[in-house]
């Protein structure tokens, strides 16, 4: 039966996770009125507000990045806490199960047993560092990549055209780096 604190601990963890959706989609809003605006002023020749455009939906896509990996992290972590919830039940669990074995029995095999329990045990407490190891590894790697992650010009410009840059292939990249170029020459820039 789960107590008040529980249940408050739950309640609080689903308002933060309601509460970072909430943000990640004002944020696809803003990106969307930004992208409506960058490509207003394209059509207009408004090379300044175009450039302030980039500017926001940069800004605005870094956030939505920076957010989305909170988001994530939270929830893996959330699930990390359920987890060593659940070890620690079961441990605590097979402890009293031991208890009662040996009250039960004294035969001498059973020491032979609770030795190899005992193994078990340790093997079990081993695996959970080695999780627990693995995933700041995986938290450490999630820090690098979103650190290393750069939105750039090309990036913004592929969506003000509404093309995917992900399957931009060698030639669409010549003739967008040809249509950069030229709107660079007719802005003087």
């Amino acid at each position: 039966m789960k107590t008040s604190k529980e249940i408050e601990k739950r309640i609080l963890s689903k308002k933060t996770i309601n509460e970072m959706n909430r943000y990640i989609n004002g944020l696809q809003e803003q990106k969307t009125r930004y992208l409506t605006a960058a490509k207003t002023a394209k059509e207009k020749g408004l090379n300044a507000q175009l450039n302030l455009a980039i500017s926001a939906l940069k800004s605005v896509m870094l956030q939505e990045q920076r957010a989305q990996e909170m988001l994530l992290n939270f929830e893996i972590t959330n699930g990390m806490k359920d987890m060593a919830a659940m070890t620690s039940g079961f441990l605590k669990g097979m402890g009293q199960i031991s208890q009662d074995m040996i009250k039960l029995t004294h035969n001498k095999d059973f020491l032979n047993v609770q030795k190899d329990f005992e193994k078990a045990i340790t093997g079990l407490e081993i695996r959970t560092e080695e999780i627990d190891a693995f995933l700041d590894m995986n938290q450490s790697t999630f820090e690098n990549i979103s650190s290393a992650s750069k939105i750039n010009n090309e990036d913004v410009l592929a969506l003000i055209d509404d093309e995917k840059v992900e399957k931009i292939d060698d030639q669409d990249i010549d003739k967008e780096i040809e249509k950069i170029q030229t709107l660079l020459k007719e802005s003087n820039l």
